[in-house]
């Protein structure tokens, strides 16, 4: 991992951590994960390993600690986890078409969801909700996936040009499966 990787993946997480913060909680006490967007970008434009391990780590622990969901952390820290890695495995799959903004939306929509359910099993494991599963889902999961979606569709063509130009990684080279 290089230095030009980390402050990028860094900066990305600064600003998912502000995008995090400044959202409110709507609906029990849960929230869009803005998160989740700035977590996948990273994935998308360092698709390393140690880079989803990073980012799963940081984004959980940072999300853990900005939530308005009651005892929060933990559930946080195990959805970015285990979501980071489901969505770099999708990402890997679509060899041919990764690149697509179609493909970008579709994983954002896919990996928002996948987090929805880890971090809706999870708190209900450790935690308790606090209200039912399918109302949560349905109030949050659901229209945070399209919100991290369309976020996604506007950040993505930006970032991955920024990317391109300043060299920060050779894509190409530094995808290991």
């Amino acid at each position: 991992m290089n230095t030009r990787s980390l402050v990028a993946l860094s900066l990305l997480v600064g600003i998912g951590a502000v995008l995090h913060a400044v959202v409110p909680g709507f609906f029990l006490g849960m929230k869009p994960d803005m998160m989740l967007t700035m977590m996948f970008l990273g994935i998308i434009l360092f698709p390393e390993k140690k880079n989803v391990l990073l980012l799963g780590l940081v984004t959980g622990l940072i999300s853990g600690l900005t939530t308005t969901f009651p005892a929060g952390l933990f559930p946080n820290i195990i959805d970015k986890l285990v979501t980071s890695f489901i969505f770099y495995g999708l990402f890997l799959a679509l060899k041919n078409f990764r690149s697509s903004i179609f493909s970008v939306a579709v994983l954002t929509a896919v990996g928002t969801i996948i987090s929805g359910i880890v971090f809706l099993g999870s708190a209900y494991l450790i935690v308790g909700l606090p209200g039912p599963f399918a109302a949560l889902f349905g109030t949050v999961v659901l229209p945070a996936s399209a919100v991290n979606t369309i976020v996604m569709v506007i950040l993505y063509p930006v970032a991955n040009g920024i990317v391109k130009r300043t060299k920060i990684t050779h894509q190409t080279k530094t995808i290991s499966s």
